[in-house]
């Protein structure tokens, strides 16, 4: 919980937040990196120092021989709410963190596997999003992947939303040649034409305006310390996980979750994650994948 005073202002406030990031995180913050992080002076920095030290008295110390303020053994974060999640992100992606509150000083050593990425047209994503606003259809030259279409075609459809599981993006719309609402990635659209008349609405996409609830728990043929791990990892209740999803949008949690491998491999180390719901899952699915 932050207790930073209401009334000051937002460059002071990023500095204490500097201040408390550098100590839990790497141990230690000094004079020099305000100064540096900043631009300010030596004296703004040993206030701001003084300044953290009265917010949090306790949290901090100085040790001659380092040269800087240490955490105490009593420290306990009062401005920021570190997250593992958070400073990895940060360290995989700094150019999209542009919080000068959260700049990593000393960067371990990481490396990231390649991430291959779909290309997608910014005119095609501009248009689609103008046809949305619209309520209304658009022309799409669109290449699918089905054997019965394996010419690029264009197609008509009328798009309502934008969904990712993660890995590409896609536009959910109605089909006006196979009359059902249907997912088209947006890399394989590689033109679009005019605007028309809509085809549908989105109320009547009734498996994205709808949910389903996906019960998780780590598989029951793990030890029980195994188990305990896995339920520690996603941060279980009782061994479960309940996840709320857009039916249309089960299919890929199955695939990206591998919640599908089990039926093909039933090592426990490799399904660590199992649904306890299959039966209505596996349903859903279905259901959804047809309209």
């Amino acid at each position: 919980m932050k207790i930073i005073p209401q009334k000051m202002r937002w460059g002071a406030e990023r500095r204490l937040e500097f201040i408390e990031f550098r100590a839990f995180w790497e141990g230690g913050v000094n004079r020099s990196d305000l100064k540096e992080q900043f631009g300010i002076s030596v004296p703004q920095a040993s206030a701001d120092l003084s300044a953290y030290q009265e917010l949090a008295p306790g949290n901090i110390e100085y040790n001659s021989s380092q040269k800087q303020y240490v955490p105490t053994e009593n420290f306990v974060p009062r401005l920021i709410t570190p997250k593992a999640e958070d400073y990895l992100r940060h360290l995989t992606n700094p150019e999209i963190e542009s919080d000068s509150s959260t700049s990593v000083a000393q960067v371990p050593v990481i490396d990231v596997i390649p991430v291959l990425r779909r290309r997608m047209d910014p005119i095609v994503l501009r248009e689609m999003l103008k046809a949305m606003k619209a309520g209304a259809s658009i022309s799409v030259l669109y290449q699918s992947m089905n054997v019965s279409t394996p010419d690029v075609a264009w197609r008509v459809i009328t798009p309502h939303a934008l969904a990712s599981d993660g890995a590409r993006w896609h536009v959910r719309a109605f089909c006006h040649k196979d009359r059902i609402f249907k997912d088209f990635l947006l890399s394989r659209c590689q033109d679009v034409g005019a605007l028309g008349d809509p085809g549908a609405t989105p109320e009547m996409d009734r498996h994205w305006s709808s949910y389903f609830e996906v019960v998780l728990q780590p598989n029951p043929n793990l030890s029980n310390s195994q188990r305990e791990a896995i339920a520690r990892d996603y941060e279980m209740s009782d061994e479960k996980l309940v996840l709320t999803v857009r039916r249309a949008l089960l299919f890929y949690l199955n695939k990206q979750w591998r919640l599908d491998y089990f039926s093909f491999n039933e090592k426990p180390a490799n399904n660590p994650l199992v649904v306890v719901n299959r039966q209505e899952f596996d349903d859903a699915i279905k259901a959804a994948s047809f309209n």
